[in-house]
This record gives C-alpha cells, structure tokens and sequence, in this order.
C-alpha cells in the first residue's frame, strides 16, 4: 500500500520549508509521567505559544522571541504581539510587563492546552454577577490546562498564576476549548464520555454537561461565531451541537473509527474530522453533507480494515487562517499540507511519532508536537488566494448553508458558494 494516490508522482510533491524547533529537555519526575508533548496551541493574538513538554510540564513562551530565536526573516505580519492601545492586565486588574517565557508545573500529565481571552462587553451567563472573585480586564490571556486526573487548571499567562481549579471530570481531560468570542465559555471533552460547559467569568462556574458520547471523547472545537460546537470520539462518533440551547443538532456519519480531532474554517462553512480511519472528511456543518476526503493510504481500505490497526492512522488535523490549507499528521511519519481545491497533498514533510498540530494565528506557521516531547514548526506552503475564495469566505462568515441556498443566485453561483464546487 502507498500513501499517495497512484496519479501523483511522490517527487513532484514539495517538501515543506522548516522554520524551527523547541526541544524538551529532559526532566528527572517519577518515571510514571511520560514526555509525550499531547498539545501545542497559539494565543488568539498571536502573543504567546504554549506546548506540554511531557512530565508535567507546560512551557509558554512569547511567539515574537521564538520567531526571533529561530533566526528567521520573516514578514512582520507573522507576528502580531497585541494591539498597543490595549494594557496588559491579571485577574486583579495590574499592569504587566512585556510577555515574558513560564515554565509551569501542572502537578499532573497534561492532556490539553487551550488559550482564552477576555472581551469586556460579552457578560457571564451567570443570573448573580454582582459578585466574583476575578475581574477580567481588558486585555486579560489564560491558559487552561487539562491533566489527567480529570482537573483543569487555569493559568494567567502574563504571571504564570494559577487562577482557577476545576474538578468534576471522573477521567483524563482529552481536549479544552474557549469559544473565540471572548465569553470566557470553556468545553473541556473527556475519557468519561462527557463534554462539560464552564463560566470563567462566572469564577469558573460548570454551567452545563453534554451528554450523548457512548465511548472517549477525544476532542471538540467551537465554530467562529461560538454558535456550534463538534465533539468527536471513539466509536466513529461525530456530533454537532448547539450552544446556545445545548442540545445535539446533529450526527454526521462517514467514518469507520475512532475520530480524533476536529476543526471549523475560518469561515465556519466547513469541518475538518480526522479519523484512525485513514482519513480527514471535510463537512458542511449546515447540512451534514460530506464534501472531500483527503485519504493517507491507498489503495483506499476497505471499513473492515480502516477501522483496525491499519497502520495509518490520522492523530491531529488543522485549518489555515486562509481557508485554503489544511495540515494532518499520519501515523506513516508523515506531516501532509493539503489544499481544499486538490485531492492530493501539496507538501509533505517526514515527522516521526507525530502527535499534534496547530496553526499559528495568521495561518503562516504551522506547529508539530511528537511522543518525545519536541515541537517542530514549518512555513505554510505560499498560496495567494483567489478573489472568489476570498468573497465566499466573507460571505459564509455571516450566512449559513440555508440561508445561501434561499439567494435568487444562478445555481453554479449557489453549488461554489456552498463549496459544492471548491
């Protein structure tokens, strides 16, 4: 079997540009706690990078320094350190230094990293807010970091403070995520088969509990406008939810294993899922249809093998700001750049024992972390997108699937809006 498909010549494929490298360096913890680097993820403002070393450990460090230490000449608009006009403040309220690298002991093998920030205007959900113990200012960053005795633990980054514990998982926490409108609402998935909902804003108050996963929950990602959220899991599991209701809008169904990893476009028009099934299936969330699939091996499995120990299997998968590129990570040690208008990846480069990815805010840079603990960042392949992708994009932000479909546009007009046609 081959991990591309029989029409492309494997070297007409690029190999993606390397930028840089973060390696762990090793730490005498009881032997119990293993090095495994599970998460890596970016700032929404592009200040700050965060990774789980293993034993423990998160490292945050500031994004511009990293740049700066790889000794890369790289266009200022990779770098986006926060807007000026905005303080830096903590939970108290006090002004901060410039970004400054933490090292932080978590007390537990971390699972999951997510960053969150505030924005003043979005209110708690909470009925009783005359009182609370933090007060987010304007320009306030957090870390949530899930271990794997079921807490998660909140972290101001400008001080490496812990703010917050919270407990209620029974098991290990797989995935955090904040909702990207600044609410402070975080989902943590869990091994104990349950997405639960938290008020940060409300002294991390668990306001809700989203039940319907029969096995692990791996991961969950919001939608752009914070309105959906998709939870994926053991058991070919794939489910949309709405979060302004909390209730199961949909299943979407397709896979043949376990599905480990799950992101939204920009544009919140399209859901990248990533199975053990060989596979990353590309949906419109709107209507649960599936619109691409980007295969690992081939000749494709058949259900009966994809959904075994085939060999191949998709751990991590990330969409580009620019709504044109997705990354995955196999585990043939390949990390594939992939672009939603070709069946077949652009870039490939060898990554043994890959375990993550993320994009960095801009789209630019993409980041890696493996089983030893390492990460390991390459430049996205370069791509001026084209003007109709780049009005579509700004359509599909504000108008679903339906509301497109109600247009009184010319059908090929309405099937490229829709990306029936990418």
């Amino acid at each position: 079997m081959a991990s591309f498909p029989p029409f492309v010549n494997e070297n007409d494929i690029a190999t993606s540009q390397s930028i840089g490298d973060l390696i762990n360096r090793a730490t005498p913890f009881d032997k119990k706690y293993g090095c495994e680097n599970w998460t890596v993820a970016f700032a929404p403002d592009g200040s700050f990078f965060a990774w789980s070393q293993g034993h423990r450990i998160v490292k945050l460090v500031p994004w511009a320094q990293c740049l700066n230490n790889f000794a890369v000449d790289v266009d200022q608009n990779i770098i986006n350190s926060g807007n000026p006009k905005l303080s830096r403040q903590n939970s108290d309220g006090g002004q901060k230094m410039k970004p400054c690298e933490h090292t932080i002991d978590c007390g537990d093998l971390v699972w999951s990293l997510a960053f969150g920030s505030s924005v003043p205007e979005k209110q708690s959900r909470c009925v009783n807010i005359e009182w609370h113990r933090f007060k987010f200012g304007q320009d306030q960053l957090l870390l949530a970091t899930g271990l794997n005795n079921g807490r998660i633990k909140i972290w101001d980054v400008y001080t490496g403070k812990l703010l917050l514990n919270l407990m209620d998982h029974t098991e290990v926490v797989r995935d955090l995520t904040f909702a990207p409108d600044g609410s402070l609402i975080l989902v943590s998935a869990s091994r104990d088969k349950t997405l639960r909902v938290w008020d940060l804003k409300d002294d991390g108050n668990m306001m809700k509990v989203l039940r319907g996963h029969q096995n692990w929950v791996y991961c969950s990602a919001f939608s752009p406008d914070s309105s959906i959220l998709c939870s994926v899991g053991a058991g070919k599991a794939v489910f949309l939810w709405d979060m302004d209701k909390y209730v199961m809008i949909r299943k979407l169904e397709g896979h043949y294993n376990d599905v480990v990893a799950c992101e939204f476009s920009p544009d919140g028009a399209l859901l990248a899922t990533a199975s053990y099934d060989t596979r990353v299936c590309v949906w419109d969330p709107y209507t649960g249809c599936s619109l691409l699939e980007f295969g690992h091996l081939f000749p494709a499995p058949s259900p009966i093998f994809a959904g075994g120990a085939n060999g191949t299997w998709v751990r991590s998968v990330a969409f580009s700001h620019d709504g044109v590129h997705i990354a995955s990570l196999a585990d043939d040690n390949l990390l594939r750049f992939w672009r939603i208008d070709k069946n077949h990846p652009v870039e490939v480069v060898s990554l043994s024992k890959g375990l993550c990815c993320a994009f960095s805010t801009d789209g630019s840079v993409l980041a890696a972390g493996t089983q030893d603990g390492n990460v390991h960042f390459w430049a996205t392949p370069k791509y001026v997108a084209s003007l109709q992708h780049l009005c579509r994009m700004s359509i599909r932000r504000v108008m679903t699937t339906g509301q497109v479909k109600k247009l009184p546009l010319p059908p090929k007009m309405m099937e490229f809006l829709s990306y029936q046609i990418i």
